[in-house]
């Protein structure tokens, strides 16, 4: 959300400058983003100064040029030479000195440069309103009437301060700060400063000669409709204030009575619509629901239909396809909306609920500034003040006078909350006492009274009031916070020695512990940590629908329709990182990530509902080459043994030596293994189904790695097993075995173990062949052997015994016939 710092000062007078407030205002939980200047026109006129002609003569070589000297302020008057014809001594202008950068309303900048012009010299420039941005006028310079010093800034003169765009971070639950009015409460309640709200005092209703008939049959959706009518306006561009009011928060001006409803739901957090009050059939406004199914035209153009549980501003016509105007709380009609011919509009003002709101933006995929603050909730107090506050910056705007008495139809009003809460809860939670008045203070100062207060005894506390607007303050944890975040974290003191007790002993396995460790293994070998959200786009999903363990834990209010299940895999967290670096030229990328993924299963039986499940995984990705080109070899591509080879690495290291391999069968892989643990997989990898990659736009080959963290955190033992360093040398022997291409070398090196338990240290494989000459369906391995005793030296009778009966295991089970 974008607030503009000169805006907030309607409000609360600011003696910081915007980076202080952007500090307070983080201070209090509205986390800034970033803070940007914002030019009333472009270049802020720098450089350019309030001058005065001391002598203006013609120029003796050019017909339509003048020589003038003009004093800036300085200690010497410059020459100027002049093409204006209403140019003339005693005049004050306005200079550009040497150096500025000049925007005018229409052509490129240009910059102010000492030149000759027909052999005079020219240190500067008098301007004309469309030279300096100001306007579109070229007739002649702008001559000023004014009692400024020569020398004081263009900018200054003019009133043309920079502003600043303010960018907050707004957290779901503080809609209460959605305005301008709501972010100088949080200054208020931070300064105590005053804090005023424009008057609406001047409010009158100057007849009643359009009076409508309104009538609220959804008052569940609707607890709140305010509105009135304006008649004798005239539609036409907005001030020059009111335009640049909204331009500072990025806002594009359509027209003056659209922009006055922009400027209040921005200025106080209250959306408005406006309606031409010509097109509401029947004189009536109803707000009710529509069939099923009814078509509707926003003002977008595009037709929609309405589900039965949308609510409608409609107009008193019968038939369904005809009556509604407006999507209550999130779009309107093209058919009233205001345009350049409206002369007479009804202006609404009310408070929907927001689960009518949220479920209709949700199925229609509009978002809106009305339907943002509407969703989340807004103050149902606020109606009336803001529609006589848009029906008098109206008048101002655009004329017209007020034809209706204000309708408030509000049959059940909105309570406040009632929060009890416990002063030894206050200390509790905060970790400090703070003075009990300091306490009431800062409640006061954000709108939330204190009732039934006792000060004494083990239940002294207090009753917090708190107003509607204020949603997200229901329990009493909530005031606890709120009473923080205005005391200011930062004044809490943390004690010499902190310290934490628990009822519960520490666990025998560190899983942060560990977690960093395999982290610094995997930065170790060139891979880089990745962090990415846990929500994900439903299409991802789909697509691997068979392979997922559970259905979708889908958010019932996304913020984006982009991102509204939570993760069942960290796969497309990867592949998103990846493209995002193979987009800026990043080529040979090694990813590393520890995160949850989230799915939902049938609860058991005699069980209600469903459970969700939460787990942590671990996913390693590599794409491009694992090692540059260099002069000594050449660039080398990731290959599925790079990858494995960093798998292992990390089993390695969490004291996982003893697993089972398998090819996997997970659609997320062309191919790839399955290592087991105890019949439980705990890592996947493989190469990335190239279909799925191309999902996230991934073109490239994905290897990529995914773990069970959880079950190998059930596999890790911290003790650890030392043994001597042997005495007696090893020995290696090598075998060539010709296969069946359907035999894997996990299959020989399993046979090997199980046949020599003793003195077999390792089997590696060093070499594969096919050939022809081996005879269809067949393969070579060639295969060392590492034997070692721990307790002799091994001698030729013993390495020859052992390598014969590895050899007749392999003839014998696995058909082998050993090349000599």
């Amino acid at each position: 959300m974008t607030v503009s710092y000169k805006w907030l000062q309607q409000f609360i007078e600011l003696t910081e400058d915007p980076e202080q407030v952007g500090q307070m205002l983080t201070s209090t939980g509205l986390e800034v983003e970033g803070i940007e200047r914002i030019e009333a026109v472009k270049g802020g006129l720098e450089g350019v100064v309030i001058g005065t002609v001391l002598t203006c003569e013609h120029h003796p070589d050019a017909d339509k040029l003048s020589l003038t000297t003009v004093d800036v302020g300085a200690e010497q008057p410059l020459n100027i030479v002049c093409g204006a014809p209403n140019v003339a001594a005693g005049q004050r202008v306005v200079v550009a000195l040497v150096g500025a950068t000049l925007y005018p309303s229409t052509g490129e900048a240009f910059t102010i440069k000492k030149a000759k012009i027909r052999g005079a010299a020219s240190e500067g420039m008098i301007c004309a309103e469309d030279e300096i941005g100001l306007g579109h006028s070229h007739a002649g310079i702008m001559v000023l009437t004014t009692d400024a010093p020569n020398g004081t800034p263009a900018a200054q003169f003019f009133k043309l301060e920079p502003d600043y765009q303010i960018e907050i971070g707004l957290t779901p639950n503080r809609i209460d700060a959605a305005s301008h009015w709501g972010v100088a409460r949080d200054l208020y309640a931070l300064t105590g400063r005053p804090i005023t709200l424009p008057s609406v005092d001047a409010f009158t209703v100057d007849n009643t000669d359009l009076t409508l008939d309104v009538s609220v049959e959804a008052t569940e959706a609707c607890p709140r409709y305010t509105g009135l009518t304006i008649s004798g306006l005239t539609v036409k561009e907005s001030p020059d204030w009111l335009k640049q009011r909204l331009l500072s928060i990025g806002l594009t001006p359509i027209n003056n009575v659209v922009d006055v409803t922009n400027f209040v739901c921005h200025d106080l957090g209250q959306p408005l619509h406006a309606f031409d009050a010509d097109q509401i059939e029947g004189n009536k406004v109803i707000v009710k629901t529509l069939p099923e199914g009814t078509p509707f035209i926003t003002l977008d153009g595009v037709e929609r239909k309405l589900k039965a549980t949308d609510l409608m501003i409609c107009n008193g016509n019968t038939d369904p396809a005809t009556a509604g105007m407006c999507i209550a709380g999130v779009f309107g009609g093209k058919k009233s909306g205001v345009s350049e011919q409206t002369t007479r509009i009804f202006l609404e003002s009310a408070h929907f609920g927001a689960a009518s709101v949220r479920q209709t933006v949700q199925h229609h995929e509009l978002r809106t500034d009305a339907s943002f603050r509407f969703e989340r909730g807004t103050d149902p107090n606020l109606p009336v003040y803001a529609l006589k506050r848009a029906a008098l910056l109206i008048q101002e705007v655009a004329g017209g006078v007020i034809t209706s008495d204000v309708v408030d139809i509000y049959p059940t009003p909105v309570s406040d909350f009632r929060v009890p809460v416990r002063y030894r809860n206050i200390d509790r939670l905060i970790g400090i006492r703070i003075d009990r008045d300091e306490i009431t203070r800062i409640l006061n100062a954000l709108d939330i009274q204190l009732d039934e207060v006792n000060t004494t005894g083990d239940n002294a506390g207090f009753i917090a009031v708190v107003p509607p607007y204020r949603v997200d303050v229901t329990r009493e944890a909530d005031v606890i916070e709120e009473i923080l975040r205005i005391y200011g974290v930062d004044n809490v003191p943390l004690s010499a020695t902190l310290r934490a007790d628990s009822l519960s002993e520490f666990p025998t396995v560190d899983v942060n512990q560990l977690q960093g460790r395999i982290g610094q293994l995997l930065a170790g070998n060139g891979f880089f940590e990745i962090m990415s959200l846990s929500l994900t786009r439903p299409a991802y999903h789909e697509a691997i629908r068979s392979a997922l363990p559970g259905a979708d834990v889908t958010l019932l209010n996304p913020l984006s329709d982009e991102l509204s299940v939570m993760r069942q895999t960290l796969l497309f967290s990867a592949l998103e990182a990846l493209v995002y670096n193979l987009n800026r030229r990043q080529k040979d990328l090694k990813f590393f990530e520890f995160g949850k993924v989230y799915h939902q299963k049938e609860a058991v039986e005699g069980g209600a509902g469903r459970k969700y499940v939460e787990t942590m995984r671990m996913s390693l990705a590599m794409v491009g080459n694992q090692q540059g080109e260099t002069w000594q070899q050449k660039a080398q591509p990731v290959a599925f043994h790079d990858l494995a080879a960093a798998v292992q690495r990390v089993l390695s290291s969490l004291r996982v030596r003893s697993f089972e391999t398998q090819p996997t069968d997970s659609p997320l892989f062309q191919y790839g293994l399955t290592y087991v643990v105890n019949k439980k997989p705990i890592v996947s990898l493989g190469l990335v189904n190239p279909k799925l990659a191309k999902l996230a736009d991934v073109k490239q080959p994905v290897f990529y790695a995914d773990f069970d963290w959880q079950a190998l955190m059930k596999q890790y033992s911290g003790k650890a097993k030392y043994e001597e360093v042997p005495r007696f040398p090893d020995v290696r022997r090598d075998l060539s075995l010709v296969l069946d291409k359907a035999t894997s070398f996990d299959q020989i090196s399993k046979l090997a173990h199980q046949t020599e338990r003793k003195l077999l240290r390792t089997v590696q494989v060093f070499d594969v062949y096919e050939g022809e000459n081996l005879g269809t369906g067949k393969k070579s391995y060639s295969v060392s052997f590492t034997l070692q005793d721990s307790t002799q030296t091994l001698n030729d009778t013993v390495i020859d015994k052992t390598m014969q009966r590895l050899m007749s295991a392999f003839e014998r089970e696995l058909g082998a016939v050993i090349r000599k």
